[in-house]
């Protein structure tokens, strides 16, 4: 037969208890979300880092790293493009202004330059063929003049001995007169030969002076074809080092395309990316000290580039010629953003800075036995302090170490 199995409970005071554990941690939740965000901690003082506020000489300022690049740059450029048949140079070396680089060599310019010049002798010679024709021309209409000049004598002669036989009826009037008319004549053809010449004069200077500018348009262009055929022999423009010289023989290069650059030797300047934070306070001619070969120089700011990469713009410092250094060398630079020093109430500079963003600090009582958390406005800042404007007074002593354990709880127990 069947046997009744009974059914087994939990004693009754396992379940008041677990019932207790769970409101006991409801409770725990709901303070934590609600309540106070009040942090008990086992942290002790040699934990953290404590400084006191206390008043200080500041001069606002900020640190900056700075490069080193020469002052002036040459880069080379590609007028036109071309093939590289030799690399005459290699990357580094020192190079003297007019020194062959690279040779290119471009076809099309070549035959560019053999075209210009066939159309260039083409041309001087049809001038020279149409001088030769107006001065023939020219020689031609003066022999013209020349006759009718003649003739005119002749005839003015003939008349002058005729009238005196005519008054002896030795020639009749008849004939004088055809020599009236001839002389009439004569003198018309003249005339017209005379305006004939001052027109074909003024033609000839407008012709010639229209082909001497033609022939001058083409020997421009023949000399530009020539040196664009001569640039294909790359040569240094000023003297300094060849920095950068990517050439490679056998490649082609496009027209425009940067061969290298030639930097302006013992001539250099630093530049210092800075924060965009900073771009409206930064001004020309600002002071700054860096320290090089272990010898502090004061600078000023020569050049401003306003122009934001990346939340960072660039500043530049010109250096004299008696500080040595190479490209690429990196220095720590301050830039003072006041001109004087004045006395303000400080804190030293410390991780706090990144996880409060200078909203709050945590202050702690005479004892030491707990820090608050207390809002603050911070101002100027240097590379060692901070000034304080609003928050804390000064003997105040503050927590400058990282807060980011601390998740901005309104107190922390610390023991001693």
């Amino acid at each position: 037969m069947d046997k009744q199995i009974a059914k087994s409970s939990l004693p009754l005071k396992k379940i008041l208890i677990a019932l207790s554990v769970l409101a006991a941690i409801a409770l725990a939740s709901w303070h934590l979300s609600n309540g106070s965000n009040s942090l008990q901690s086992s942290m002790t003082l040699n934990d953290i880092s404590v400084a006191t506020v206390e008043p200080r000489i500041l001069r606002e300022s900020i640190s900056l790293r700075a490069s080193a690049v020469p002052q002036q740059t040459v880069f080379l450029d590609l007028t036109d493009g071309g093939r590289v048949e030799e690399r005459l140079v290699e990357q580094g070396s020192y190079v003297e202004k007019g020194d062959p680089l690279v040779q290119l060599s471009n076809t099309s310019l070549q035959l560019d330059l053999i075209s210009r010049e066939a159309q260039v002798t083409e041309q001087m010679n049809f001038l020279r063929n149409t001088q030769m024709t107006i001065e023939t021309n020219r020689l031609n209409l003066q022999r013209d003049i020349l006759d009718a000049e003649h003739q005119i004598q002749t005839l003015q002669r003939h008349i002058a001995q005729s009238e005196k036989l005519h008054a002896h009826s030795m020639v009749s009037e008849e004939e004088l007169t055809g020599l009236r008319e001839n002389l009439s004549y004569q003198q018309s053809v003249l005339d017209l030969a005379r305006q004939r010449q001052e027109t074909e004069e003024a033609i000839r200077e407008l012709q010639l002076s229209q082909l001497e500018d033609s022939v001058d348009m083409l020997t421009r262009n023949l000399e530009f074809a020539r040196q664009n055929v001569r640039n294909l022999l790359v040569r240094a423009p000023i003297s300094g080092y060849l920095s950068e010289f990517n050439v490679e023989t056998g490649e082609s290069r496009a027209a425009g395309s940067r061969l290298g650059q030639i930097d302006l030797p013992e001539r250099y300047k630093l530049v210092a990316s800075i924060d965009e934070f900073y771009l409206n306070r930064v001004q020309l001619g600002m002071s700054a000290s860096a320290t090089i070969a272990g010898q502090t120089f004061d600078l000023k700011v020569d050049r401003i580039d306003s122009r934001v990469t990346n939340s960072q713009f660039q500043i530049e410092f010109n250096l004299t010629d008696d500080i040595r250094m190479t490209r690429g060398q990196s220095f720590n630079l301050t830039l003072h953003l006041e001109e004087g020093e004045q006395q303000r109430l400080a804190i030293p500079r410390g991780p706090f800075l990144q996880e409060g963003g200078g909203n709050f600090v945590y202050v702690l009582d005479e004892d030491s036995h707990r820090a608050v958390l207390t809002p603050v406005r911070l101002g100027r800042q240097t590379p060692e302090w901070v000034e304080v404007l609003e928050g804390v007074s000064a003997g105040t002593k503050i927590i400058t170490s990282s807060y980011r354990d601390f998740q901005q709880a309104d107190s922390i127990q610390l023991q001693q």
